[in-house]
């Protein structure tokens, strides 16, 4: 009846990957963005110019996965290579699980980090679960900033 449409362009295996790694980051991105913003506005009595950090954060929760998801020419020119950029924050997210995770199993120290209810600790599964949610971003990033380019 009609004509066919017309074909997209094969998706390499490391595009795959890298296309995986910007999504994992912004979902991370995203959760840790939410999550401190609703410390910042329930918990913490801190506003206004300290607000401006949180739009830093959503910049770098969006402008990452945006640099991750295709090649830009001008970032790998001027900047870093993409997979040079992902093993940068591999390592950076996967330091952040284990501190969190370490957060988890110690508990929150009092004058770093807030507690919920007046008095009472963190949730230690809450802890557990934004360490499992680094470390998974973590293991994305690093399978598309140390994937064999050279394999088909």
């Amino acid at each position: 009846m009609g004509g066919s449409l017309p074909a997209v362009g094969a998706v390499s295996a490391g595009e795959r990957k890298f296309r995986q790694a910007a999504f994992a980051y912004l979902a991370y991105g995203v959760v840790y963005w939410v999550t401190a913003l609703y410390l910042q506005l329930t918990v913490l009595p801190v506003r206004g110019p300290l607000l401006v950090w949180f739009g830093a954060g959503a910049l770098i929760a969006i402008g990452c996965p945006w640099v991750l998801a295709a090649p830009r020419a001008w970032f790998e020119r001027w900047v870093l290579s993409r997979r040079d950029f992902a093993r940068i924050l591999a390592v950076l997210v996967a330091l952040r699980a284990v501190l969190v995770a370490r957060i988890a199993l110690t508990g929150a120290e009092s004058m770093r980090m807030p507690s919920f209810g007046g008095g009472v600790p963190t949730s230690g599964a809450g802890a557990w679960l934004m360490a499992a949610i680094a470390a998974a971003t973590a293991v994305m990033l690093a399978r598309a900033a140390w994937h064999d380019s050279s394999a088909r």
